[in-house]
């Protein structure tokens, strides 16, 4: 029987090009890049720049190791030359990640400090995920982006897409159950509560590549449990969208949008 059930396990594998990536050494390896951009978080340790240089070098080859694995999946780019472009991308992340991270000091009364904000909230480190994972997606690079945003899912509840466009000074309070499709656009300086959907209206294949969520516009606020659905649906600057509210339709700038006045 285990010999049977080895023949089955192991079908078509000769024939087909087969990933083989350790899923968990990607987790930790995305987890000590965090560390590295934020060190508050304390996983590493204090280090010294010659211990950082190791450190990125090492991730560096981790990453590349990665990009390697999936290159049957169709990267026009050598694995190399991905792992040095995305790794020349974090100094301008990391700028973005501040803003992220002023924004939740200033936009929750809660917050105290912006170490308090880069240690305990869900929101950022889910940002934070989705900043590193969309930028290895504008490079090309297939699967590895998506093992990073479900990750960030799996630990916070929220799920960005890594295709998702998100300008800075984003913040994402409270979070759990936040999602964030694909082709969504988000401007600067917008606010988003728990449950907020930014979803399609369509999940139809052949929609696979078009513009299917919506365009957010800077300054906009939108309370938990809104859901805001389609394409051609954008939400214009300065708007405050209500809870439990349901749009599929665009509204102007400066609008407020309640359940009493939709």
């Amino acid at each position: 029987m285990s010999s049977k059930l080895a023949q089955f396990l192991h079908r078509d594998r000769l024939q087909t090009a087969t990933i083989v990536m350790n899923v968990q050494e990607v987790r930790q390896s995305v987890d000590q890049l965090v560390c590295l951009l934020f060190p508050q978080r304390g996983c590493l340790g204090r280090q010294s720049l010659e211990s950082t240089e190791k450190s990125v070098e090492e991730l560096k080859a981790r990453f590349k190791s990665y990009f390697e694995a999936v290159a049957g999946l169709g990267i026009k780019k050598s694995a190399e030359e991905i792992a040095e472009a995305f790794f020349e991308k974090i100094p301008g992340l990391a700028e973005i990640l501040d803003s992220d991270a002023h924004a939740a000091l200033m936009g929750d009364p809660a917050a105290y400090s912006r170490e308090e904000v880069i240690i305990t909230y869900p929101g950022f480190y889910a940002v934070c995920i989705h900043r590193l994972a969309h930028a290895i997606h504008e490079l090309g690079v297939p699967l590895i982006p998506r093992l990073m945003s479900e990750y960030a899912h799996e630990k916070t509840g929220i799920d960005i897409h890594p295709g998702a466009k998100i300008a800075g000074s984003f913040f994402i309070d409270h979070g759990t159950g936040v999602v964030i499709g694909e082709t969504t656009t988000i401007g600067k300086n917008v606010k988003i509560y728990q449950g907020v959907t930014l979803g399609a209206l369509s999940v139809k294949k052949k929609l696979q590549s078009l513009k299917r969520h919506p365009t957010i516009e800077d300054d906009v606020v939108i309370y938990a449990s809104a859901t805001i659905l389609g394409g051609e649906t954008v939400i214009g600057k300065g708007s405050i969208i209500g809870g439990n509210t349901w749009l599929v339709s665009s509204v102007a700038p400066g609008s407020i949008i309640s359940l009493g006045n939709q």
